[in-house]
């Protein structure tokens, strides 16, 4: 089986995280939607709300699993039996960071980075931009999924 951990914070889940995620469907048996926990960050909403969207966001989705992780994502994925990560890119700047971390990952464990770049429509969207405007009372229904309640 072919299995792929998509790892974040999801604060919240956006129409860019559910792009990854579709377009990465025909490619893997099982994909993990992985929401990582970090004591250090703040976060908008809440682990439990976080889960509940993705949750709610994918409920249709057959081949994806919401779960929740601490520690090293590649620890996450040995004990998931998942010899993947998925990726989403925005921009160069979005890879130059992830390439970096794609290659200690492999290092680490062996686990290979697949990347997929985003749609033109919605490269834009990122969650720091929707907790922006979430949090100044914007309107931010065309960023996220209508499943996620946000």
């Amino acid at each position: 089986m072919k299995r792929a951990v998509f790892p974040g914070s999801f604060d919240p889940v956006t129409l860019g995280h559910v792009d990854v995620v579709k377009r990465n469907l025909d490619l893997f048996d099982e994909i993990i939607v992985a929401v990582g926990v970090n004591a250090d960050k703040k976060y908008l909403f809440a682990l439990e709300k976080r889960v509940a969207f993705l949750q709610k966001t994918f409920e249709s989705f057959s081949k994806v699993k919401v779960m929740t992780y601490e520690g090293l994502t590649v620890d996450f994925c040995k004990k998931n039996n998942a010899g993947f990560l998925i990726r989403g890119l925005r921009n160069t700047t979005d890879f130059e960071y992830e390439k970096s971390v794609a290659q200690a990952n492999f290092k680490l464990a062996g686990i290979e980075s697949v990347f997929v770049f985003s749609s033109p429509d919605i490269s834009y969207i990122s969650s720091s931009i929707v907790r922006d405007v979430i949090r100044n009372n914007g309107n931010y229904s065309a960023m996220v999924p209508k499943e996620a309640g946000v």
